[in-house]
């Protein structure tokens, strides 16, 4: 029989509201506040979900079970597929010592910390979410500042500070292209909103990510280096995004943007030079950075050796990314799993969708066209290149595999959290409460956006989530549907820092397991203030700049 969603089951939104967002809060109090290891927080957030589910949302056990199982599945492919190789990678560079020659000739660019940060955690990482997202951003630069000896919260909080501005075109445009797909928006209008949003965000961001590392006086003393990397991202951002389309719009930035930075580095240096790895403020908790020596000189063949593993990741990652790739690898082998008596059971009803609307529950296993397989690839092709035999490889793959054993039991958790509240309406109860805020709801609108990916741990899933009753409300307020679905692709980049997932993958990416408290603690405030500054961007676009909302045909 057909389960409908219920999402005011006790006819008081403030009680519905508060008894949906308890999984939530459960979770982020054991996790921030409680210190309790992100396995047991996640697996504490899944059963009060399970419970508030059932017993008063009215979801049929055996459903709240399936919808569980579901996203944990999800979690194993191909959220945590793409953290696994990403560490063997980096498992393989640290064990031959090439990445020591990689730091070194990072280093070589320049040894200002803060100029580091501008290049790997902004730039370099704005690349690898165009072209892969899903984490693989975080994972890379995280590695490699914690390469480069930054501190573990430093290298972690500051690599999620980082991956904001391009994650709403990540994955060749992808959480664009599901939103104007699932919710019936006009692709390049839509396009062409967020590409006048998320510009202010690509200049805002570095600045607030050098702040957030050195403090103002800091910050200011790099000033014309922020501004470079910052609009040498949002002008061709802007571009693309009006003139072109979605799906090239963070690679074509982020290329663009290293090499303005790159080329402005040989020209002008900071009076001071910036040597300390830790975080301004948090000296003492950040954890220890690894020692780093002053870099040395070593022969060209050997920096282009030590780059070589990364170069064949970029371009396996591109190459995975490709629509036409992927659907090729899906033509070979692409499975799908229906979850039975889930799949087509569930329907989300008014005020969300104008009629009932099935879900469907199919799990896809796309292992071959996953990000994580072209990682895999790059990575033997990378370990044999760089002199590893078969033997070795494998030993090295099962080395891994055992150190990041509990983050992939996290993730699964995590995931099979966000999926049961999807399932059983709770992350729509809580978008209704933001959705009746009148004349404020421009605002709370993009906070919805924002709750989405802090919820589901991606743009493309909030997306999916909120599209729709983002236009709803639009239309009944006579708002913009564009301005709004904009909003909620752009509010849900600063959701990104906070989920779940992504903690996780920093944590695992440092090695600093067991401090996804202190991670979430440190990034949490720069989350929702720069959600914030996005909402009260949106909110001048609908009433103050209207014309900022009309679309140019």
């Amino acid at each position: 029989m057909v389960w409908q969603q219920v999402y005011n089951p006790f006819g008081s939104m403030v009680v519905s509201t508060a008894l949906a967002a308890i999984p939530v809060v459960v979770m982020l109090v054991c996790l921030g506040l409680l210190h309790v290891k992100a396995h047991f927080a996640a697996g504490l957030g899944l059963l009060s979900a399970l419970a508030i589910a059932v017993f008063a949302f009215g979801m049929p056990a055996d459903m709240a079970g399936k919808a569980a199982f579901l996203g944990g599945i999800t979690g194993l492919l191909p959220i945590g597929w793409i953290v696994l190789n990403i560490i063997f990678l980096q498992q393989l560079t640290q064990q031959n010592g090439s990445f020591q020659v990689l730091q070194d000739s990072i280093a070589g660019i320049t040894e200002d910390r803060r100029l580091q940060l501008l290049l790997i955690a902004f730039a370099f990482g704005a690349f690898f979410e165009g072209a892969a997202g899903f984490g693989t951003p975080v994972a890379v630069t995280a590695a490699i500042l914690i390469g480069l000896g930054f501190s573990p919260l430093a290298a972690s909080g500051l690599s999620l500070i980082a991956n904001t501005a391009p994650v709403a075109f990540g994955a060749l445009g992808t959480p664009v292209l599901t939103l104007a797909k699932v919710h019936g928006y006009d692709l390049m209008a839509v396009t062409a909103m967020i590409g006048r949003q998320l510009p202010f965000c690509s200049v805002l961001v570095p600045f607030w990510l050098i702040w957030a590392f050195a403090g103002r006086k800091g910050m200011w003393e790099v000033w014309p280096a922020i501004l470079v990397t910052g609009v040498s991202f949002a002008i061709p951002q802007y571009l693309v995004s009006n003139f072109i389309g979605p799906e090239l719009v963070d690679i074509i930035a982020a290329i663009v943007s290293m090499v303005c930075l790159v080329l402005f580095l040989r020209v002008w240096k900071p009076a001071r030079t910036w040597t300390s790895v830790s975080l301004k403020g948090h000296e003492a908790d950040g954890g220890e950075a690894a020692p780093v020596g002053a870099p040395a000189k070593h022969p060209t063949a050997a920096v282009v050796r030590a780059w070589t593993p990364w170069l064949i990741l970029t371009v396996f990652v591109f190459i995975w990314g490709l629509p036409s790739v992927k659907t090729w690898l899906n033509g070979i082998f692409a499975p799908n799993f229906p979850i039975e008596g889930l799949h087509n059971m569930i329907e989300k009803v008014a005020p969300v969708v104008p009629k009932p609307t099935k879900e469907g529950a199919v799990y896809q296993l796309l292992l071959l066209s996953a990000t994580g397989t072209g990682i895999l690839v790059s990575a033997l092709v990378g370990g044999l290149v760089m002199k590893y035999n078969p033997v070795q490889l494998v030993a090295a793959y099962g080395r891994t595999l055992w150190l990041v054993k509990f983050s992939l039991l996290t993730i699964v958790l995590m995931l099979a959290l966000g999926t049961l509240t999807r399932y059983s309406g709770l992350d729509t109860t809580l978008g209704l409460a933001f959705a009746n805020t009148g004349v404020f709801y421009p605002f709370f609108g993009t906070l919805m956006g924002w709750l989405g990916v802090a919820l589901t741990g991606s743009d493309t899933a909030s997306n999916v989530l909120f599209g729709g009753m983002q236009k709803v409300a639009a239309d009944q307020l006579g708002l913009s549907p564009n301005l709004m679905g904009a909003a909620n692709s752009s509010g849900g980049v600063m959701g990104k820092m906070i989920d779940a997932q992504s903690i996780v993958v920093a944590s695992t990416a440092t090695r600093w397991f067991n401090h996804e408290g202190d991670i979430l603690r440190y990034v949490f405030f720069h989350s929702i203030a720069l959600a914030c500054l996005v909402g009260i961007l949106v909110t001048l676009q609908a009433y103050v700049w209207p014309f900022t909302a009309m679309v140019v045909k």
